[in-house]
């Protein structure tokens, strides 16, 4: 009988150091899962910080699940959040690469008409100034708004291009998109066909 307990306790004992040898390894897979999810969110921060601000804060949510989950000893719901955050990772950058070719394309489009509609809203009015013709409903006080509203378009779109030339790249379409209504207001009031 006690060569039978022994033999029961040899196998619980045996059995124990088995879940518990798996556990370490599960958990330092685990470890491993939080630490190469995380390395995929680092890798891509920047960009997403900027681009797509919400995504980033989506996959830090994630990870934070994850390590939460960690910390509690559930290896599995820790797996999944790491899984769940490298692919948010993923998603990110995808998403952040897109929008930055949007926001660039935007950019370009706007720095290639934006100064050649401002130059042809220029002309106008320094030649309804030289005593040109003006359109219906356009009287010398008309003139003195559309230069000073010019005045103010002129210094959005240096404030824009700066941003631009900063790599704030939304924060000038944001701005150019902004003056294109200002520029179609005064081309209207100028009596400027776009």
């Amino acid at each position: 009988m006690a060569g039978k307990l022994t033999g029961v306790l040899c196998s619980v004992l045996g059995l124990a150091l088995l879940l518990t040898a798996c556990g370490g390894a599960q958990k330092e897979a685990t470890e491993a899962a939080i630490n190469a999810a995380q390395t995929a969110i680092n890798a891509v921060q920047s960009g997403a910080a900027k681009y797509v601000p919400d995504q980033l804060a989506a996959a830090n949510s994630a990870i934070q699940s994850a390590k939460d989950a960690l910390a509690k000893g559930d290896y599995a719901g820790a797996l999944s959040a790491a899984k769940d955050a490298a692919n948010k990772a993923k998603e990110m950058a995808m998403a952040a690469a897109a929008k930055k070719q949007e926001w660039t394309q935007a950019w370009n489009s706007f720095d290639e008409s934006m100064p050649k509609s401002m130059d042809v809203v220029k002309a106008r009015i320094d030649a309804y100034s030289r005593g040109a013709r003006m359109p219906a409903g356009m009287d010398r006080d008309k003139l003195v708004e559309a230069k000073t509203r010019y005045d103010h378009l002129k210094q959005g779109w240096a404030d824009a291009t700066a941003a631009a030339t900063q790599g704030n790249v939304g924060e000038a379409v944001k701005k150019a998109s902004e003056l294109k209504g200002i520029l179609a207001q005064l081309q209207e009031m100028l009596g400027i066909k776009s």
